[in-house]
């Protein structure tokens, strides 16, 4: 049974505001792979400890780096469930685990961060992790974000003044 809408939606919420689009069902994760040129992630989300602590930080941490994905995606594990095993169907010879960040070129599985690779690191181990395998797989230009999914939307009596602030703050232990 899924997890009810309202106890995802921060969490959802935090890899929207990355930019990173949502897959809700299977046919758009098939959607995603086959018509993605160049390198797709998917963030196979989740509610646990170490997707709030490390995974989604560690990658809003790397997505400060130059290269990145062309096509930046999630699906949430526990809550969108045939999107989630469609996704885990492209990671070939893979376990399925959540969280976890999976790199995808032409369909094929060429990067794979699993639960256990980020169980034990911390939030900027997990980004150098990224970093590198975006520097390998990914253009280096990548994208900025993906606007359809990181548009506020805007008050007509009240408009907003463009902000250079981060969409999300990331704190780091020294």
């Amino acid at each position: 049974m899924p997890y009810p809408e309202f106890f995802v939606a921060p969490m959802r919420e935090e890899l929207r505001q990355l930019g990173i689009e949502e897959l809700r069902s299977a046919a758009d994760v098939d959607a995603a792979v086959t018509s993605t040129r160049g390198t797709l992630m998917v963030v196979v989300n989740s509610v646990c400890g170490c997707a709030a602590g490390k995974a989604r930080p560690g990658l809003a941490l790397a997505l400060r780096h130059g290269a990145r994905p062309d096509r930046m995606t999630s699906v949430f594990a526990g809550f969108d469930v045939e999107a989630t095993d469609r996704a885990r169907s492209y990671f070939s010879g893979v376990m399925p685990s959540s969280p976890s960040v999976a790199l995808l070129r032409d369909g094929q599985l060429v990067f794979m961060l699993e639960r256990r690779d980020i169980e034990t690191r911390g939030a900027d181990q997990i980004a150098t992790v990224l970093e590198a395998a975006f520097e390998r797989h990914c253009s280096k230009e990548g994208i900025e974000l993906q606007p359809q999914n990181t548009q506020r939307p805007q008050s007509p009596a009240a408009p907003q003044a463009e902000s250079h602030q981060p969409l999300l703050k990331i704190q780091t232990r020294s």
